[in-house]
């Protein structure tokens, strides 16, 4: 019976994804295990260390199906021991003659870490494959509204006229960035190990180092310049980028969910027809997408800790840290594949209200362009001058609740300074937006030399 969200009937769909389930299953698990064990027995009998036969059947019975799981599990119970029963029952199936060669040199750390990689890396292409997809949505939406002009906001308050496709483009270029980083990360991270009990090949004699080699090398992994047993930043890096990438989701879901309080209306997450805001407010729309999206940056942020603290191991290796990230790893996976998929459906459906983003922007009388007027009066007042004069019509149109544009209109010192017809163009706030539009446009460039937004071939 399931007791975790991730495995829940009713739930699992909110965090996680059936695809990436898969790889952290408790199936695939074993099976990449007895991979690694199919290789090793190659490898070993390329090199005359083991018989060549033995490896061949090693390999061909290296298969979950051929396995009884559940008794695996019970045995596990029994002895202590992660991997032994996995072992005594490949050992069963390649028979008493083949079946003593299995594991030939190698300890369980080798065979669960190198295993470990081998699933993290079947992960680390969903997660490209969906994050190369979300960063064409946003780049879709960045070019759509690249002059849709809205209410820049610092603090939580307005502060100056901005677009919806530059704070799109933001995100965007972040996304990017997380694709360049998973890109540079492979070739580290992506590394298997081969040592034996503290990491020195001796149970493999002279031919250690080619074992290792030549293992890694069937299994599609880097094969490292000394034992990681001890070494666990390989881990520590991986679960810092889906951290990374998280917290990108979660502040664009976080965000998208203010823009889409009712005071403000801006951009509307997808609705469907059927779709429940509440089970006793009928007329309730939620931002239950969004919610979702932000909700899911704190467990990976937190496993992300929890993998740096298995960085502290002690001497050659020890189990304390090492299970950590048995949890973090595949939580934070199955996580951020929930996140990944559920914005690309937000972003592929997102409504977005210029109208009301223009209403927002008009909501405060002109207030939103006092630095423009400031500039304005810089040349004939002086910057300072000019800062304080705007400043105090500031705070008289704020406290005596009256549009900042008539407080304008109204004061000498601006009419003798700027004509009627200048300050009225002045307060258009969709001709102050400086390069943003421009910004957009090497954004999207940018992102376009990258490679990232090409589709994928089959």
């Amino acid at each position: 019976m399931p007791s975790h969200v991730i495995d829940m009937i009713m739930l699992q769909n909110n965090f996680g994804t059936a695809e990436m389930r898969q790889v952290w299953s408790d199936e695939n698990r074993l099976q990449k295990h007895l991979d690694v064990e199919a290789a090793l027995a190659l490898a070993e009998a390329e090199l005359a260390l083991i018989p060549a036969e033995s490896a061949a059947v090693i390999a061909d019975k290296a298969k979950v199906e051929l396995m009884n799981i559940e008794e695996i599990a019970q045995e596990v119970l029994k002895v202590k021991h992660s991997l032994m029963p996995t072992l005594k029952a490949l050992q069963n199936l390649c028979g008493p003659e083949h079946g003593e060669w299995i594991h030939y040199g190698a300890t369980t750390q080798d065979i669960v870490d190198t295993g470990m990689m081998l699933q993290l890396k079947e992960a680390h292409r969903i997660i490209v494959r969906d994050l190369r997809a979300v960063a064409r949505e946003l780049a879709r939406l960045a070019r759509k509204h690249r002059e849709t002009p809205m209410a820049g906001r610092s603090h939580g308050m307005q502060g100056l006229p901005t677009t919806f496709g530059f704070k799109i483009a933001v995100l965007l270029d972040e996304t990017i960035r997380h694709l360049d980083r998973l890109r540079e990360a492979e070739a580290r991270v992506f590394t298997g190990v081969m040592g034996g009990g503290v990491g020195t090949y001796a149970s493999f004699g002279p031919h250690g180092p080619e074992v290792e080699r030549l293992t890694m090398e069937r299994l599609g992994l880097q094969a490292p310049n000394i034992s990681w047993h001890s070494s666990r930043d390989r881990s520590a890096e991986y679960a810092g980028l889906l951290g990374m990438i998280s917290g990108t989701l979660g502040k664009m879901g976080n965000e998208f969910y203010n823009l889409m309080r009712t005071e403000l209306d801006e951009v509307e997450e997808p609705f469907t027809s059927g779709k429940i805001g509440s089970s006793t407010m009928p007329h309730k729309r939620n931002p239950a997408a969004l919610e979702g999206i932000a909700s899911l940056t704190k467990p990976i942020r937190y496993n992300a800790a929890l993998v740096q603290e298995s960085m502290i191991v002690e001497h050659e290796r020890d189990a304390m840290s090492w299970r950590g990230e048995w949890i973090a790893l595949p939580e934070s996976c199955i996580y951020l594949a929930a996140q990944l998929a559920s914005t690309k459906a937000v972003l592929a459906g997102l409504v977005v209200k210029p109208d009301h983003m223009l209403r927002n922007l008009n909501k405060l009388g002109g207030l939103l362009l006092s630095e423009r007027v400031m500039f304005a009066l810089a040349k004939p007042m002086g910057k300072q001058t000019a800062h304080e004069v705007v400043y105090e019509l500031c705070m008289k149109s704020v406290e005596e609740d009256i549009p900042f544009r008539d407080i304008l209109m109204a004061d000498t010192r601006i009419r003798q300074a700027v004509a009627v017809e200048e300050l009225e163009r002045l307060m258009d706030p969709s001709t102050y937006l400086g390069s943003a539009p421009q910004t957009v446009d090497r954004v999207l460039a940018a992102a376009e030399a990258s490679g990232w937004l090409r589709e994928e071939q089959a």
